[in-house]
């Protein structure tokens, strides 16, 4: 599980850039790093998805063929909007890191698709580019997915005495992934949704983009039945490295088995989606060496109320957001992608055995050079 240390003696200033799945918008982190252990953060900022930018982008989910034009107007919208997003922020950089959007994630048939021309940003705003994160890992045999924990654990050490190892890092957003970190040891997989589903169910029933502070939810009753049907997916007993596609479960099949059962009311079923992410997530304990001291929520699903106080209530350890820790839990995905992208250009591993199921460590990323 262990990486060797090798540090850099340059310092790089890295842009970061993130498009969730569950399409809040575009994150831009600035952060200063050698790609090792120094990190400073130095700025972020949002631009989120107008609705129809929203429906637009999500015409393309599920789709592996680039050349469909669906996929190309998605791509080009997502990619102007980054564009636009630092145009706005004005920062100077010696790199950015473009995750893009996935729309497809596949792994076990080889296939990772982000959406993004690199080229012309580089072109736009005369910074070079690193791109496409997750295709060398997926063809050295790899899940590409999580990217995240080498992030977490060079935040984690940063930090010091100020967290008790072992811990777990947990971000949900479309779909949750855990970090477990004891020292230079890690081990991470996606646990299951995260807000996906919640969003989906919320938005078919009232139009809301989703359940805020999980109001909704708090009010509902679980419904075992609905529940345990889902909770039999063969995916929460595989062993990990693992990872899932935003859309594995379909909110379709969720409202179709609500009407089977004579009808469930938008807070019931809101509570049940709630319930599921929480279950799944708390499932993740039987995987690790041992149990967390301490777990640490970034993404969005920390500002629902109901899921974090359930959460609390669910794990062994200390439940905080991880501003506890001085992060801000918005940024820290797009911090993360400026921080592979050094990695990407001096030729470190992106991702390990522990974290994706990759053989070997694995560096990745293309780069569009600026002009």
């Amino acid at each position: 599980m262990s990486e060797k240390k090798v540090y850099s003696t340059k310092l790089y200033r890295a842009i970061g850039l993130m498009s969730g799945t569950s399409l809040d918008g575009v994150d831009a982190a600035l952060i200063e790093t050698d790609g090792v252990d120094h990190v400073q953060v130095l700025g972020f900022v949002s631009a989120p998805y107008e609705e129809a930018e929203r429906a637009e982008i999500r015409r393309a989910f599920g789709l592996s063929d680039r050349a469909d034009p669906l996929v190309q107007r998605a791509e080009a919208l997502v990619t102007q909007k980054h564009i636009a997003a630092l145009e706005q922020a004005g920062w100077q950089a010696d790199v950015i890191g473009f995750h893009g959007q996935t729309i497809c994630h596949a792994p076990d048939e080889g296939v990772s698709i982000q959406i993004g021309d690199a080229r012309a940003m580089a072109d736009a705003l005369g910074i070079d580019v690193v791109h496409d994160f997750r295709s060398a890992d997926v063809a050295a045999g790899g899940q590409g997915a999580p990217l995240a924990p080498l992030y977490h654990r060079a935040r984690v050490k940063a930090a010091g005495a100020a967290v008790a190892q072992p811990c777990a890092v947990f971000n949900i957003g479309g779909v949750a992934n855990v970090t477990y970190i004891d020292g230079e040891d890690i081990l991470a997989f996606d646990t299951g949704p995260g807000n996906a589903l919640m969003d989906d169910w919320v938005k078919l029933r009232t139009g809301a983009p989703y359940d805020e502070g999980g109001a909704l939810a708090a009010r509902g009753q679980v419904v075992e039945a609905m529940l345990e049907r889902w909770l039999a997916h063969p995916y929460f007993t595989a062993q990990p490295p693992k990872s899932l596609d935003r859309n594995e479960w379909d909110i379709a099949d969720f409202g179709q088995l609500a009407q089977g059962m004579d009808g469930v009311n938008t807070e019931d079923g809101a509570a049940t989606l709630l319930e599921f992410t929480v279950r799944t997530i708390a499932g993740a304990t039987r995987f690790v060496p041992a149990e967390p001291k301490a777990w640490y929520v970034c993404g969005g699903g920390r500002h629902n109320t109901a899921l974090m106080q359930a959460l609390a209530e669910r794990l062994s350890g200390d439940v905080h957001d991880v501003s506890a820790l001085g992060w801000n839990g918005d940024a820290t995905e797009a911090e993360c992608f400026a921080y592979l992208a050094v990695r990407s250009l001096l030729g470190k591993p992106l991702s390990l055995p522990s974290t994706t199921g990759v053989k070997a460590p694995m560096s990745g990323g293309g780069l569009a050079k600026a002009p």
